[in-house]
């Protein structure tokens, strides 16, 4: 169990444990279609392997033919060369050829990888508490699953593709060397391609705490920019644009050093790269020509070698860059993988079954609850909320209000007592059941940057154009939706920016309308906006909420005078509760806080007293 106080933490892994991640993926159980395309791949691969090397043995013999060398015959000059010519052309296409077949074949293998676990990462995200995505910054999130994905892809096209080939290839190579010549063409080969693979694998492992700096800033800086362009308005209204452009620009030098630093070691690697094979290539050459001088050897077998060591070293030149692009994605696939192994704070119980409503009666039974165990939130509240009937919480800032709906809807666990639901523990009941039970207008209601059809819809996926708009209709904004250019289909902007508040609320209530839950949640839904409106919405509110089962959670006391009953929420605990009548003549707490907003509405301007959300019951 995940420790309150703190967030989870992803645990650290290896490259190894990221690639045993990946395998099975890439051989799908039950998948026997991809599993043949793996297969075919792998044989593609192989015979395209093997149709290259013996590219520059048809070339040696060529070049014999050609230059009278070996036991050549001068009848066969004219035939021979022409057939070895054509030969050659032959095992370059064919090389070719099933290079592109293997990755045509495979193509479908590695988007299958890639989709699933791209899924598998954002429906785990979604499973994640709340607590884990307060404490995450959106934007490096995003950033480590985009680049998770598009890592995947790259190692798999070089590492399956490039790495293993290339290896394959130069096993065959130094065999063929023994073979035709000696062991010491073989043994050069194998020094120089071992000690040039070491000595990258080396340096890169080196350089990989710079490239890890850079992930790290780049997420950072990417972040800052994206929290900075999303609360755009507060940066107007408080003239900090410096400000935020003073903190990008912190992020943007921290990155611009390790980059520096990345690219200054970069330049070491090539350069030992570059001269163990020139090396390497020195020797085999000597070797080849001291050969043809003592007559042991042809022209074709001197080019021969160098025809085999340019063909192997230029996928070796590219090792490097090869090695250094599957080091970066197994770091940004294992940065995706370590948020695969954050453990669900929330978890649905083994056996756990459909919440099963009868009437809806919600109960707080003895809850306590806290988000840090340093600081405890509720402090043993108990009530009730009958079916049918509304109950309203209020309380000062900080009291607890909001805290009941996060733990209604199971956001958070409690830590002790129970929260019921026509008496069944919200956690025995599978959580889908039990959201699918509940509906929620919030202060501040947050829309998809989509069009209001969608927002709406968002509350039945797949509900049909004309409950859409009966929706909206209870929600009084159908007329207000008509009026506009694109009606239906107007863009509400990032988080709904382009509408009033007021014109949010009314999306909001529509969605939960349509959506037709069992139990209803208002969580201050009008105390940002203005009366006017308030009053608006409040009826709105009135017409939704009439025999369900509601919970309030209110500001302006005004609007909860008819709830069957108020609870008075102080310091975690229940300091009062009763009907509006009977707090105000208790002279308590209530009573209080119901002067104040009166004296504060009469020092402003003469409104008029909105009218209650709810009717009696």
């Amino acid at each position: 169990m995940l420790d309150a106080s703190s967030p989870a933490v992803p645990r650290r892994r290896g490259s190894l444990a990221t690639l045993g991640t990946l395998a099975p993926y890439l051989w799908p159980p039950g998948e026997w279609g991809l599993r043949f395309r793996v297969i075919l791949a792998v044989c593609c691969l192989v015979v395209a392997k093997i149709a290259n090397v013996f590219v520059p043995i048809l070339y040696k013999r060529a070049v014999d033919a050609l230059g009278g060398g070996g036991n050549a015959t001068t009848a066969a000059l004219v035939a021979v060369p022409l057939s070895l010519i054509l030969a050659y052309g032959s095992a370059r296409v064919l090389s070719l050829i099933f290079s592109e077949l293997r990755d045509a074949v495979f193509a479908r293998v590695a988007q299958r990888a890639i989709r699933t676990l791209g899924l598998e990462v954002f429906r785990h995200l979604h499973a994640l508490s709340l607590r884990f995505h307060l404490a995450r910054q959106t934007g490096g999130l995003t950033r480590s699953i985009e680049r998770g994905t598009k890592g995947i892809e790259t190692l798999l096209q070089y590492m399956l593709f490039n790495i293993l080939p290339t290896l394959f290839e130069i096993g065959l190579v130094c065999v063929i060397l023994w073979r035709l010549f000696d062991w010491r063409f073989a043994l050069a080969t194998f020094v120089t391609v071992s000690l040039y693979m070491a000595y990258t694998l080396v340096i890169t492992e080196w350089r990989t705490k710079y490239r890890r700096q850079m992930n790290e800033v780049d997420s950072e800086a990417n972040t800052k920019a994206i929290d900075s362009l999303l609360n755009y308005e507060t940066v107007k209204y408080f003239g900090n644009e410096e400000h935020e452009a003073a903190r990008f620009d912190g992020a943007l030098k921290r990155y611009e050093r390790a980059a520096v630093k990345s690219q200054v070691s970069l330049s070491i690697l090539n350069i030992g790269q570059a001269a163990i094979i020139s090396v390497g290539l020195t020797v085999v050459m000597y070797l080849a020509g001291a050969g043809i001088v003592a007559h042991r050897m042809t022209l074709g077998d001197f080019v021969l070698v160098n025809t085999y060591l340019v063909q192997l070293y230029q996928p070796l030149n590219f090792f490097g860059f090869i090695y250094r692009e599957i080091k970066q994605a197994l770091i940004d696939m294992e940065r995706m993988f370590e948020l695969m192994s954050v453990e669900r704070e929330i978890a649905d119980r083994p056996g756990a079954e459909p919440l099963a409503i009868a009437g809806a009666t919600l109960e707080f039974r003895n809850v306590r609850f806290g988000y840090d165990p340093r600081r405890e939130i509720l402090k043993g509240v108990s009530f009730v909320v009958p079916a049918g009937h509304t109950v309203a919480v209020v309380g000062s800032s900080g009291a607890g209000k909001s805290t009941l709906s996060r733990l209604l809807f199971r956001f958070y666990d409690i830590d002790e007592g129970q929260i019921l639901i026509d008496g069944q523990d919200i956690r025995d009941v599978t959580q889908k059941s039990l959201r699918a039970a509940l509906g929620i207008v919030p202060q501040d209601t947050v829309l998809f940057n989509d069009t209001i059809t969608y927002n709406i819809a968002y509350g039945h996926p797949g509900a049909g154009t004309a409950e859409i708009e009966q929706a909206a209709r209870m929600a009084h904004i159908h007329d207000f939706i008509l009026a506009m250019p694109d009606q239906y289909k107007t863009i509400v902007g990032e988080r709904g920016l382009k509408l009033s508040g007021g014109e949010k609320q009314r999306v909001a209530i529509a969605r939960t309308i349509l959506k037709d839950p069992a139990i209803l949640l208002f969580d201050e839904a009008t105390s940002a906006l203005d009366t006017n409106t308030e009053r608006e919405i409040q009826a709105n509110l009135r017409e939704v909420s009439r025999g369900r089962t509601t919970l309030v959670i209110a500001h302006r006391l005004s609007t909860i005078i008819d709830a069957d009953e108020i609870i008075v929420l102080e310091a975690g605990r229940i300091a009062e509760r009763g009907r509006h009548h009977e707090l105000i003549a208790a002279q308590g707490r209530y009573a209080e806080m119901w002067r104040k907003q009166q004296e504060a509405a009469e020092a402003g301007q003469p409104i008029e007293v909105p009218p209650p959300f709810f009717q009696p019951a």
